[in-house]
């Protein structure tokens, strides 16, 4: 079973960016698809961003445009960068490999 740490959040200004870490354990990590999901405040988790281990990459309509995901295998880490952020971006950004595997979480925060 794969263990994740996700890092980057913080509070930032509508239109400014982060960059979200999901760094994770395992010698196998490369071969794993690795997903960010967010859940807002009385809102249901939402899947973001999607890549493959061999770097396919998907993404939520609400995102498309604005965030990139990507994966770096020499440090098992994946991550989500994000730009031109809303208010309504605002929410615990969680990284998975399935079912069994998530992060703690980190908080974004987008306001003024």
């Amino acid at each position: 079973q794969v263990q994740l740490v996700e890092s980057g959040g913080g509070l930032v200004q509508p239109g400014g960016s982060l960059r979200l870490s999901c760094a994770a354990s395992g010698s196998i990590f490369n071969i794993y698809t690795v997903y960010w999901y967010r859940q807002a405040p009385g809102k249901r988790r939402e899947l973001v961003a999607t890549i493959t281990g061999d770097g396919g990459t998907n993404y939520a309509i609400s995102v498309k445009g604005r965030f990139t995901i990507s994966r770096d295998n020499t440090k098992n880490t994946v991550y989500l960068q994000m730009n031109s952020l809303k208010p309504e971006d605002t929410a615990v950004y969680y990284c998975s490999t399935g079912p069994a595997s998530w992060g703690q979480g980190t908080q974004v925060t987008v306001s003024s």
